[in-house]
């Protein structure tokens, strides 16, 4: 399914409401492997299924910074701010990483429009996401996540 267009006006008009979840998208052990290596972080319980079955989780889990990272493709699928020059990731004030993203599973997000603030050029727009997972009891991240979209 293609990513909803909302124009600024239309965000204006979403303040405090959920506006978009995303399509579920498959966090598999291929691309957990391929973050460790891109970053460094080759913990045994993100890279090393033996190892980690018999560790807390069952089996190995994505990094919560992996989990993070999807935020920017999970939006992307999911919602499109048009009649803007530019978009950019500003920044986030507040992550959680409340549950483990085990390997294999799917998950998608939730986006709240929380904010929305002229800014010299365009507007701020700050998303309360929650991601979840498939099956899962609890969010497995929750952040707060600030965008500027340059007109």
């Amino acid at each position: 399914m293609p990513a909803q267009e909302l124009s600024v006006h239309d965000l204006e008009a979403r303040v405090g409401g959920e506006v978009a979840v995303s399509p579920w998208f498959p966090v598999e052990q291929d691309r957990i492997d391929l973050f460790a290596r891109a970053t460094g972080d080759e913990q045994w319980i993100h890279v090393d299924p033996e190892r980690a079955r018999k560790g807390p989780f069952g089996g190995t889990i994505a990094h919560g910074f992996l989990t993070l990272s999807l935020l920017s493709r999970l939006m992307g699928e999911t919602l499109h701010v048009s009649g803007v020059r530019m978009s950019v990731n500003y920044g986030l004030n507040r992550v959680r990483f409340t549950a483990p993203v085990p390997s294999g599973s799917r998950v998608r997000a939730r986006l709240t429009l929380a904010k929305l603030e002229k800014v010299e050029g365009g507007v701020q727009v700050t998303w309360s996401i929650t991601v979840e997972r498939e099956g899962g009891d609890r969010p497995c991240l929750v952040a707060e996540w600030l965008v500027r979209h340059y007109l």
